[in-house]
C-alpha cells in the first residue's frame, strides 16, 4: 500500500478523528481544571499598610487572605512610629490573588550609625560639604586661638570631643572648633 492510499484509507482517518476528538476533550478538560484552580476572576484588594504596626499589617493581611513577607529597611524615616511598615508593594488599592506575598518595609528603630571622617586640619569649606555628604549636620561653629584661620581643629558631640573613626547616629549635629587666625597667647 503505497503512502497516499493509507492516508485516505478508513483506518486512518478513523485514528485522526479519535485524535482530534481527544485533544478537544483534553483542552476542555485542562481549560475547566485552571479555572477552578487558579480562581479565576477572584481577587483581593491590597489593604494600606503604611504606618502599622507589623502586628496589625499581619492581622489585615491575614482578614484578606494574603501572605506578608517582611523586607529590612537602612533608612529611617521620622515620618512613621519605629518597626512600622514604610513601604509596601504591591501598593494599597491593587487587585491580587489570594495568598498573594505582599512585600512590607519597615522602619528601623533609627537611623544608621555613620564612621566620623578625619577633619583635624582641614578648612571649614572642606569639612563642611564632607559630613553633609555622610548625612551628619555641621552644628555650631567656635573659635579659639590658633594661626591657621578656619580650620578645624577637633569636633564636638553632645559637648564631647569626637574622634575621627567614633561612630555616630546619621544626621547627627557636630559642633566645630576652628581656628580664628590669632597666635595662642603662651602663658
Amino acid at each position: 500500500m503505497s503512502l497516499i492510499g493509507f492516508l485516505k484509507s478508513k483506518v486512518f482517518l478513523k485514528q485522526l478523528v479519535l485524535a482530534l476528538v481527544a485533544i478537544v476533550v483534553i483542552a476542555f478538560i485542562m481549560l475547566k481544571w485552571l479555572n477552578i484552580s487558579t480562581n479565576h476572576g477572584e481577587f483581593e484588594t491590597v489593604p494600606d499598610l503604611k504606618g502599622k504596626s507589623v502586628k496589625v499589617a499581619k492581622i489585615e493581611l491575614d482578614k484578606n487572605n494574603l501572605a506578608m513577607e517582611i523586607l529590612d529597611s537602612s533608612n529611617f524615616n521620622p515620618d512613621y512610629p519605629k518597626f512600622s511598615v514604610i513601604e509596601q508593594d504591591p501598593i494599597a488599592g491593587k487587585q491580587v490573588k489570594e495568598n498573594r506575598k505582599i512585600y512590607l518595609t519597615l522602619n528601623p528603630s533609627g537611623y544608621r550609625k555613620v564612621m566620623i571622617p578625619e577633619l583635624k586640619e582641614r578648612t571649614l569649606r572642606q569639612a563642611k560639604p564632607t559630613l553633609e555628604a555622610l548625612g551628619f549636620e555641621v552644628g555650631k561653629l567656635t573659635y579659639i586661638d590658633n594661626i591657621a584661620i578656619d580650620v578645624v581643629i577637633k569636633m564636638m558631640y553632645d559637648g564631647q570631643e569626637i574622634k575621627a573613626g567614633d561612630m555616630l547616629p546619621k544626621t547627627s549635629k557636630i559642633d566645630l572648633v576652628l581656628g580664628n587666625g590669632n597666635r595662642p597667647s603662651s602663658d
